[in-house]
């Protein structure tokens, strides 16, 4: 790609300067200043990256990056991502990546400038809003969520709890998206989804059950994985204990249990065995699992497992649940009551903070 700067080399201010003329130019007329807009970015990437005839200028990119730090460039990308042709768009990606990657030092400057420009980061959070651009958007935050600081300034932002609606959207890959980057939110960096798993219990739970309960298949296994993954974690002790101690949350999921899915069943054994393995349970979870102590047990004496050397562990925490039910009081009943009774699907919802 040495040609493009071949004939009329341009210093990496005069780039930035020209890309951010053709972007706000750019109408739904005129294709030339989106073809001259993908031209820039290309050289911006060979200012960047290189190529096959030109090595990196670490001055120049030094250059670049101030230019684009001091003149909102990356504001005014992500503001008309939707005017860009495909490909320009994923050269935009490709610009936040390699510039997150950049350091001086310890210091990653790009991570500074996009926490002191918190409009980028909120626009971006609202990318599945405009189906044409929420992908990008997506791709783009991914990038963004791999420094633990930008992790905690999105954790605490309001915008942040339309991630759970984004996972219910109709379009699946936008919801699959939306599903990821919640998941990477609330696993990656444990120390702030800790935090805010803590604060925010009561919401979080509410978002979650409600997700869980769904009928779409693929929003309900994610759901589930996440739940899951968050109440393993053992940085979220809190979150897990409290959890645990609600017998609504045990009702929901027991609901997984009898889900028409052998992939959801399996998945929701793994929430309900932490209900039935802790030592100290509540009252009301006890009376919970006795009143269904029964159909536990036929439940479990039926679930089966495949037997393969990755299900092995899976096969003995089942195993070991049968027992630890059979183990529960017996209690007096006229008739045998469904696995979950109609009191699975009393929820009562709020609002988010």
């Amino acid at each position: 790609m040495a040609f493009l700067f071949k004939r009329n080399p341009k210093t990496p201010g005069e780039v930035v300067r020209l890309l951010n003329e053709q972007v706000a130019k750019i109408d739904t007329t005129n294709d030339r200043r989106k073809d001259e807009a993908a031209r820039y970015l290309k050289q911006m990437k060979l200012i960047l990256h290189g190529d096959d005839e030109t090595d990196p200028v670490p001055d120049q990119i030094a250059q670049l990056a101030q230019e684009i730090y001091q003149t909102d460039t990356l504001f005014v990308l992500v503001d008309h991502l939707g005017s860009l042709d495909f490909d320009s768009r994923k050269d935009v990606v490709t610009l936040f990546s390699s510039l997150l990657r950049r350091q001086i030092g310890s210091r990653a400057p790009t991570v500074d400038y996009l926490l002191s420009k918190p409009k980028i980061l909120l626009l971006l959070l609202k990318g599945p809003e405009n189906p044409e651009i929420g992908l990008v958007c997506g791709q783009i935050l991914r990038h963004c969520i791999k420094f633990e600081g930008i992790t905690r300034f999105v954790l605490q932002e309001r915008c942040v709890w339309n991630c759970f609606q984004y996972c219910q959207l109709s379009t699946f890959e936008l919801a699959t998206d939306a599903s990821n980057i919640l998941y990477d939110l609330l696993t990656v960096h444990k120390k702030p989804a800790s935090e805010f798993l803590t604060q925010n219990y009561q919401y979080v739970t509410l978002h979650l059950n409600r997700l869980i309960q769904l009928t779409n298949y693929v929003t309900k296994r994610q759901s589930v994985r996440l739940l899951s993954a968050l109440i393993l974690e053992r940085q979220n002790h809190f979150f897990l204990n409290k959890y645990v101690d609600d017998p609504n949350n045990l009702k929901v999921v027991m609901l997984l249990l009898s889900d028409k899915s052998k992939n959801v069943q399996i998945e929701g054994f793994d929430i309900f065995k932490v209900f039935v393995a802790k030592p100290k349970k509540e009252k009301a979870i006890l009376d919970v699992l006795i009143k269904n102590k029964e159909n536990f047990i036929k439940f479990f004496e039926n679930f089966v497992i495949e037997r393969s050397s990755g299900n092995l562990t899976l096969i003995e925490e089942r195993d070991y649940i049968l027992s630890e039910i059979k183990n529960l009081p017996d209690i007096e009943r006229r008739s045998s009551v469904p696995l979950v009774s109609q009191e699975a699907d009393e929820q009562v919802y709020g609002t988010d903070p």
